[in-house]
């Protein structure tokens, strides 16, 4: 009969292990299905995405500057051509106006007397 007691006892000690084992298992899986755990994994795997995603385009903008910046200024100016087409008139026009003010500074037919006319005059007067 001791044989069959330490048989038991064993046996009693192997299903208190495995029932243990199956209580951590299920309270696991019960704060796993939890809506604060299922929202954090959510959250989690939806910022790996965008940060998985950003990755790509960073890399792919670094690869590609110049037709993307292309393509983001063609789409602004798309996204803005109501406004272009209203306001570019008037813009282009004071522009215009701007650079013509400018260069008729520096023109050189435009400007005062030289130090020379002002010594002739003077020459002139005195006579």
């Amino acid at each position: 009969m001791p044989g069959t007691r330490a048989r038991l006892i064993n046996a009693v000690r192997r299903s208190m292990i495995q029932r243990a084992e199956l209580q951590r298992k299920i309270g696991t899986a019960r704060d796993a299905f939890k809506p604060a755990a299922l929202v954090d994994r959510g959250k989690y795997r939806l910022s790996t995405a965008i940060n998985d995603t950003a990755k790509v385009a960073r890399d792919e903008f670094r690869a590609n500057r110049l037709p993307i910046t292309l393509a983001a200024i063609a789409g602004v100016a798309w996204l803005l051509r109501e406004p272009i087409k209203e306001y570019a008139p008037r813009a282009a026009s004071r522009l215009r106006d701007l650079v013509d003010g400018a260069v008729d500074k520096f023109r050189p037919g435009d400007a005062g007397p030289t130090d020379d006319e002002i010594l002739e005059n003077d020459d002139e007067t005195a006579e």
